[in-house]
């Protein structure tokens, strides 16, 4: 008897298609939550994050070369800022409002690292090999990485003109016969 309907009645289709995908990505997910709470604990288990947060700084740094929003300056080391630390940081000198969302929202690109590692891993047929303990180990920092800080999505939201376009191209994508229909006439 097939798994596929029984899965397909709880999660969607395409979720059942590709679970050989989401079960490979179990151990990464369980190893990012242990660093997670490990990195709380004591700063020096910055380390185990250390990959993410290269990643995360990148990803911003390449945005904001891709849309001119002119990156200055690019900080890796942690450091402490009141209560908190800081893991990164980027500085921009161009940040506008057509380029500020791609630029602070960057990190959102990096869970395509580990989709596509695991997709990688699971297409000629699963079978877990020791490698895969070292990759789990590699990815689980991308998974602590990908969202955008809160800082992050305040500069994001200088794009706001970007919801404009967006919601009249997506009113135009749903009614578009409707609008055809009209200045046919």
């Amino acid at each position: 008897m097939s798994l596929l309907p029984a899965c397909t009645a709880v999660l969607p289709g395409f979720l059942c298609g590709h679970a050989d995908i989401l079960l490979y990505l179990v151990p990464s997910g369980a190893l990012a939550f242990l660093f997670w709470m490990l990195s709380r604990a004591h700063p020096a288990f910055f380390l185990l994050t250390a990959a993410g947060t290269l990643c995360h700084e990148l990803a911003h740094f390449g945005a904001g070369l891709l849309t001119n929003a002119e990156p200055t300056k690019i900080s890796l080391f942690p450091r402490r800022k009141g209560k908190v630390w800081e893991l990164g940081s980027v500085s921009f000198s161009n940040l506008r409002w057509y380029n500020a969302a791609p630029a602070a929202l960057a990190p959102l690109s990096i869970l395509v690292l580990p989709l596509a590692v695991a997709a990688w891993r699971t297409s000629p047929g699963w079978r877990f090999a020791p490698i895969d303990l070292l990759i789990a180990v590699l990815l689980a920092p991308q998974f602590l990485s990908f969202w955008p800080s809160p800082v992050d999505w305040r500069l994001a939201a200088r794009s706001w003109p970007w919801l404009i376009v967006l919601g009249l191209g997506g009113a135009l994508y749903l009614w578009h016969d409707l609008l055809f229909r009209l200045v046919r006439g």
